[in-house]
């Protein structure tokens, strides 16, 4: 490292250290705060943001998307767009020697830097990654399905957001040992034994991120930038229907870091095509230490179980609801309504199982029976869908094929009471948007709710009382994995129960949601994302185990 590059990206850390140490503060106190705002107003980011946006990414298609990366091979574009945009952008694809070799060779100077370079660095990064919000907006919308508004907030300053976090968290410890002390030990009346001691952070070695198809920058920019700024190289494989977002992410982190003198081979981006995955074989090179991944149950266990490096997974998980009462029936089944048709279900913390005594519940309007609860909530989701125009703009598009061919076959078994139907865009025609499926069964009918449906599929389950809807959901949690529960009800005790239950299953509870607060909502700085402690996930976003592994310390000793 020059004396010039350590300049540059330390006046970085200086500039940006406001913001660093007000992140810092918000994770310890978990109160409100965020770095990005979440406005998509001309008066936050300008009023051309917008248009230069749209631009910016219509400037994409149609184009190769050049990033000056060694070992070029071959060259993939897999990308469709749920809206039917053609997209048409071409990825050069790159040997995974030639990733692997750039990688490791640009490390020991990034490294050498100190954390306090690196972060400097990272936090250059996302002031141009906020900058581009709308562009990646645009990227996100038209590679995963999100409406505009979804893209623009969680594809942009959400996911910046959940960086700074991770950012945050491993510079606080790294900086929890100093670099250099004399350790005196009293021996006596002869002299003290006195040791001088340095403390040197060593980056694991090179990060494999595996991104996935509906959250590609909110998933993924946790583990790049932990990652980044522990001193390690991060090879980003994004998933072949939704590369744009990420490539755009790994180009800005590569101007930076080349602007600060460091090699931007740091990041590089590794396409595959469907047919052709590569995940498998990047995982088990032996260079790859650390993997972050996003995505189905059975390859995230698949990586538990075979790749040797660290590895960190977000997998499927079965939500529940459990109904017992409410003092607020319109507000909870407007509230479950929105949660379940939020992005058409495709959030990993949406709901899918809602248990309901089959003897019904006592509400605010009286006593209403299961049957009036399951219409209740169906026709809550009619509500919110009645008007298409504005339906697609809660809904969105599905992301991929397979899930509406999924929700197709979900329509054709018993137990529907809520068909899904096809909705028509007034912007895009051929976009692919399906309203929420309701299906009523009961609890005896567990093969068809024990497993996730990912999408715009909801169970409303019959059980024989509370208790019986806690055990399964309990049972699901531990044994299929959960990110959230909810809990309705008005009696304290169940209430507690609730909070055990969830407890035992390690899965994250909501109670008595009924206003604009959803359970799918996930605030950086103050939620963890994901517990870490069921087979939904072995992580959790974020917090000081998910950045603290990912260097060690190595020390010498010498006498004083």
């Amino acid at each position: 490292m020059t004396n010039a590059t350590a300049s540059r990206a330390l006046d970085w850390f200086a500039a940006h250290r406001p913001t660093l140490d007000a992140a810092r503060d918000a994770i310890r106190t978990r109160a409100y705060w965020s770095a990005y705002p979440e406005s998509a107003s001309g008066k936050v980011y300008g009023e051309t943001a917008a248009a230069d946006g749209k631009t910016a990414f219509e400037a994409r298609l149609g184009t190769t998307f050049e990033l000056g990366q060694p070992g070029v091979d071959g060259a993939i574009s897999s990308e469709e767009s749920p809206y039917g945009l053609p997209l048409d952008i071409t990825y050069p694809t790159s040997s995974i020697d030639a990733l692997i070799a750039a990688a490791t060779a640009a490390m020991p100077a990034w490294a050498e830097a100190g954390h306090e370079a690196r972060t400097g660095a990272l936090l250059e990064a996302l002031v141009r990654i906020n900058k581009a919000s709308y562009t990646l907006a645009s990227a996100t919308m038209h590679t995963t399905g999100q409406a505009f508004l979804m893209a623009f907030q969680a594809g942009g300053p959400h996911a910046q957001d959940r960086a700074l976090e991770a950012v945050a968290y491993a510079f606080d410890e790294m900086s929890r040992m100093p670099q250099r002390m004399v350790w005196e030990k009293p021996q006596g009346k002869n002299e003290p034994l006195r040791i001088e001691k340095t403390f040197t952070i060593v980056p694991r070695g090179i990060e494999l991120t595996i991104g996935c198809s509906t959250f590609p920058t909110w998933n993924a920019y946790p583990g790049i930038f932990a990652s980044l700024v522990t001193g390690n190289a991060v090879i980003v494989k994004p998933h072949p229907r939704a590369i744009l977002s990420l490539a755009m992410t790994v180009e800005i982190l590569r101007t930076v870091l080349s602007e600060a003198g460091f090699d931007p081979n740091l990041v590089t981006l590794a396409v595959e095509a469907p047919d052709a995955p590569i995940a498998k074989d990047l995982a088990q090179r032996p260079e790859i230490t650390i993997v972050d991944y996003t995505g189905s149950t059975e390859f995230g266990t698949w990586l538990e179980e075979n790749a040797h490096a660290l590895v960190y997974t977000e997998k499927a998980g079965v939500n529940t609801v459990i109904v017992d009462g409410t003092n607020d029936f319109g507000g909870m089944t407007r509230n479950l309504a929105m949660s379940v048709s939020l992005y058409s279900g495709q959030m990993c913390t949406a709901p899918q199982n809602i248990f309901v005594p089959r003897a019904g519940i006592e509400t605010n309007e009286g006593r209403k029976s299961f049957d009036e609860v399951v219409a209740a909530i169906s026709g809550a989701i009619d509500a919110l869908v009645a008007a298409p125009e504005r339906a697609v703009e809660l809904l969105g598009a599905i992301a991929v094929a397979a899930t509406a061919e999924r929700v197709d076959t979900e329509n054709a078994k018993p137990g529907v009471v809520r068909p899904s139907v096809a909705l028509a865009h007034p912007t895009f025609p051929d976009a692919r948007i399906r309203t929420p499926l309701v299906v009523k069964l009961d609890a005896s009918d567990v093969a068809r709710f024990d497993r996730e449906m990912f999408g715009p599929i909801v169970y409303v389950i019959a059980t024989d009382s509370t208790e019986q809807s806690f055990a399964l959901a309990t049972t699901q949690a531990r044994t299929k994995g959960a990110l959230t529960m909810i809990v309705h009800a008005t009696d304290p005790a169940v209430i507690a129960a609730g909070e055990r239950a969830a407890i035992d299953g390690r899965v994250s509870l909501a109670i008595n949601l009924t206003g604009n607060l959803l359970v799918n909502q996930s605030a950086a700085f103050s939620d963890y994302h994901v517990t870490g402690g069921n087979p939904a996930g072995n992580a959790s976003l974020t917090d000081a185990a998910f950045v603290a592994n990912r260097f060690r310390i190595v020390e010498t000793r010498r006498p004083a």
